[in-house]
């Protein structure tokens, strides 16, 4: 038995997702992404994630994952600030073969509770940001890193600079001219970008 979910954010890095997962990459039609999750880290800190809604006149490209079923409660715990929306494989389109996906391919998306923009005192962590865009660069290289900036809203949220002591529990550790490419894309797209306090 498994399970198959819709990844558009930092479970598109396959250095967070379990390593008997399969991930294919493809396109989200009638979705597009948003920083709107906000809530409180263990370590007090504020923070800002991505979210969904979906939107008839958008796309967005990521993941659909396959997954052991014995894998869910690890899931559902990780993406605890969220609720499933289930069947949204007729929505998916596989990069390779162009099909859609299965009918029990469900995403996550902002539960009431925490489903608003982000602040200065609720930012997107700079290393959940790297994260996020280091997958789309491993799968599409700079045109995805560009493609998910594009098709991403809220970028009035600032950024906290934590890359050299993440608070993201699930950062990663990058190659300098990886972190160059996102610095500069960053840069292109105007981002706004907080000092640590």
């Amino acid at each position: 038995m498994t399970i198959t979910y819709f990844g558009y954010g930092s479970l598109v890095n396959l250095d967070t997702i379990p390593a008997d997962a399969v991930a294919t990459p493809g396109t989200l039609k009638g979705w597009v992404r948003e920083w709107r999750v906000c809530g409180m880290g263990p370590d007090g800190q504020g923070r800002c994630a991505l979210s969904v809604r979906e939107d008839p006149g958008n796309e967005i490209r990521g993941v659909m994952v396959r997954e052991p079923r014995s894998g869910l409660k690890e899931l559902e715990k990780r993406e605890k600030r969220y609720r499933k929306v289930e069947e949204v494989g007729g929505s998916f389109r596989c990069d390779a073969e162009k099909k859609n996906g299965p009918e029990d391919l469900f995403v996550f998306v902002a539960a009431p509770d925490h489903y608003r923009w982000g602040t200065e005192t609720h930012p997107i962590l700079q290393s959940y940001l790297d994260c996020v865009l280091a997958g789309f660069y491993r799968f599409w290289g700079e045109e995805g890193v560009a493609h998910f900036l594009d098709t991403t809203e809220g970028w009035h949220v600032p950024v906290l600079k934590d890359r050299r002591n993440p608070a993201y529990p699930r950062a990663v550790a990058l190659p300098e001219q990886v972190l160059s490419v996102l610095d500069e894309a960053t840069a292109r797209h105007g981002l706004t970008f907080l000092d640590m306090p």
